[in-house]
């Protein structure tokens, strides 16, 4: 099959097309043959539907795509995706990731880990993927719990939260995911909920098309150890004054009938909710997901409390383009290795057999 160039940022032009013959392709053919054993009620059901129905969107074909888990519930992932896939080490998905998309440019890779597979022992690993921007997608599914262990608090858990390893309520002070992904220079930072099909479905697009590390903070519920964590942004009653859209380009306004929205804040020189009412339209921050400058989108991302979720931006945070770290390092590999290339692999020679070397014997 000849390798087609997509057209769309972020998918490697040399990655194969379905053969025509095939037809489209269907959710179910992403559907393996294992059975999906998670809890019931779990979040992580409806992101694999969702995933697993965008996947055919993408047009190509499922051996040149490859999920890379590592430990916890969400971590099963692979086992239920009819593509390569990968469970790997505790909070080191990244990393091998890393080595993949490195590797193998016609790959579209994946990463699926939990808060506490990529925000505790693999915090290292996170945050320098992130840095190096290496073209893969994260998708982070946050339930501010140990799931698979059986509920102790999580690097995302609220201060306070009494679990079966903090019986007297955590001491710890709890990450923000999307803040940490934006002090680590990440290209594309993005959260969405997993009750939202629609959402998720659209981030999860405009994540796969970009090139670069695409992470993807997805809330999910865990409804045996910490149901509810998310009532506010998910009850008919509360999400319109709990969810503040984050569309690019567009005004940022929320609650009923947009009644509210974001301005910046002259005294802290971050952003606060205010009453359209009181303001006007004209003085409301506008979104600018492509702005190279992460600071406003980081201020966006405080408004998320440490504590009980009561309110959380969602949407597009940052989406801007840097050169990526795969990219990178093959353009030098092409280079010295190069026939043309003399005087590069000379530097190569010279760096392998130069003279900090010594001889075991």
């Amino acid at each position: 099959m000849t390798a087609i160039d997509l057209g769309v940022p972020g998918l490697r032009s040399g990655v194969e097309l379905v053969p025509t013959a095939d037809g489209p392709q269907s959710a179910k053919e992403y559907s393996s043959d294992q059975e999906v054993r998670w809890c019931p009620g779990c979040g992580d059901y409806a992101v694999l539907k969702a995933v697993q129905s965008f996947l055919p969107d993408l047009g190509l074909r499922r051996e040149n795509i490859v999920f890379v888990s590592g430990i916890g519930c969400s971590s099963r992932f692979p086992y239920y995706l009819d593509t390569y896939g990968m469970h790997s080490i505790h909070g080191r998905a990244p990393s091998i990731a890393t080595g993949l998309a490195t590797a193998r440019e016609d790959l579209s890779v994946w990463v699926v880990t939990g808060d506490g597979d990529a925000l505790s022992i693999g915090g290292n690993h996170l945050i320098h993927a992130l840095r190096r921007n290496v073209n893969m997608t994260i998708l982070l599914f946050n339930n501010r719990i140990y799931g698979l262990t059986k509920g102790q608090y999580s690097p995302t858990s609220e201060a306070g939260k009494i679990t079966k390893s903090t019986p007297m309520g955590s001491v710890d002070h709890p990450f923000n995911p999307i803040s940490l992904a934006l002090g680590a220079e990440g290209t594309f930072v993005a959260r969405t909920v997993d009750s939202d099909r629609k959402h998720l479905t659209s981030v999860l697009a405009a994540a796969a098309a970009h090139r670069g590390t695409s992470l993807v903070e997805i809330y999910q519920n865990c409804p045996i150890f910490n149901d509810g964590a998310f009532d506010a942004i998910k009850d008919a009653d509360t999400k319109a004054d709990a969810i503040i859209p984050l569309v690019h380009g567009e005004p940022i306004r929320f609650g009923a009938e947009g009644a509210r929205g974001l301005v910046r804040d002259q005294a802290t020189g971050g952003v606060k909710v205010v009453d359209v009412a009181d303001v006007g339209e004209s003085a409301l921050l506008v979104h600018d997901a492509h702005n190279p400058d992460p600071t406003t989108a980081f201020a966006i991302s405080r408004l998320t409390d440490a504590g009980v979720l009561h309110q959380a931006p969602i949407g597009i945070f940052r989406q801007v383009e840097r050169p990526t770290y795969d990219d990178q390092a093959r353009a030098q590999v092409a280079s010295a290795t190069s026939a043309a290339s003399g005087d590069a692999r000379e530097r190569l020679a010279g760096l392998i057999g130069g003279g900090d070397t010594w001889t075991v014997v």
